[in-house]
């Protein structure tokens, strides 16, 4: 029996802005000096829960997609493999983190770690694909003549794909079996690679899923305890951008909600975030919190962030 089988299972949700904060290039220099505050935070935390870290991917992603529209000399990679890319460096980056946060953190026997490239199903009818929305890769300051939608924002037009629902983790018995034998899984990169079923097979779509939807999800289904999405935020505001903004230190399922439909969260930032925490709670997940990257430890010891909890 593995020693480390019976510690909560911990699954934490990291931002982009884990490895690139705003106003940054994104060297790789940058995104590995940014990764070893979580990452000593994540090496001392596997003492007490086994763990799950997933990870946005959209300055990464973004920046392929860039290197694609500037050079037309290789072929051009459909948006699953750039996923798929992404994960492997980001895996790469945050377990060379951990390893170095565990020899400093003086860990002499640390658990195992892999990294999973992973692919999330959707479904092929849902309506996001009628009504593309997540807007990816660069801005152009005119209108390309491109086969894909385009929306047009502030900085240029924009590429738009559909954000569709995830429906299950296809590797989430895989997932459960190694945090069960006390490996860190690292999983689930950019919201997973999207796929739809094809018979008893999959096939990859162009669309970009919900990190923190997709972390959700997959918290549900393999039995995870305690959910945290860290962010460049310290927690849920409300008024957020006003004079009256206020970060809250707890919320009910019930509060959120309605603050949810009254607008308070926006669209792509903070309102999949809360719908995620709900979802979890609703399923039976135990605690959610939303937080600051440099607060994953106190939320855990429920010192920071915004706690959610059931009626």
């Amino acid at each position: 029996m593995n020693a480390r089988a019976d510690l909560p299972l911990l699954l934490v949700a990291l931002g982009g802005n884990a490895l690139v904060r705003a106003n940054e290039e994104g060297t790789i220099t940058q995104q590995f000096a940014n990764l070893e505050r979580p990452a000593r935070q994540l090496a001392r935390l596997t003492t007490s829960h086994r763990l799950v870290i997933t990870h946005g991917n959209g300055p990464q992603v973004g920046n392929l997609l860039l290197q694609q529209e500037s050079c037309r000399e290789v072929p051009q990679l459909p948006l699953e493999i750039l996923v798929a890319q992404t994960q492997g460096q980001i895996g790469y980056m945050i377990e060379s983190s951990l390893d170095a946060a565990f020899a400093a953190e003086g860990v002499n026997d640390p658990p195992p770690m892999l990294s999973l490239i992973s692919y999330v199903v959707v479904d092929a009818e849902d309506p996001a694909f009628q009504h593309p929305t997540k807007p990816i890769g660069p801005f152009y300051k005119k209108r390309p003549q491109a086969e894909f939608p385009l929306v047009e924002t502030p900085q240029g037009w924009r590429r738009v794909v559909a954000s569709p629902e995830p429906r299950s983790v296809v590797e989430k018995r895989e997932i459960r079996l190694l945090t069960k034998q006390g490996f860190v899984v690292i999983c689930c990169g950019g919201g997973g690679i999207p796929v739809v079923r094809e018979g008893r097979g999959f096939h990859g779509v162009e669309a970009v899923i919900d990190k923190d939807l997709a972390s959700a999800r997959l918290a549900r289904e393999v039995g995870v305890e305690l959910f945290i999405i860290a962010s460049d935020v310290p927690g849920v505001a409300l008024n957020f951008g006003t004079p009256q903004q206020r970060f809250v230190r707890h919320l009910s399922v019930t509060e959120a909600g309605r603050h949810q439909e009254d607008g308070q969260f926006a669209p792509g930032s903070m309102a999949p975030k809360v719908q995620a925490c709900l979802r979890f709670l609703a399923d039976g997940g135990r605690r959610a919190l939303i937080c600051a990257v440099e607060d994953i430890e106190a939320a855990v010891a429920g010192e920071a962030g915004t706690e959610f909890f059931p009626e």
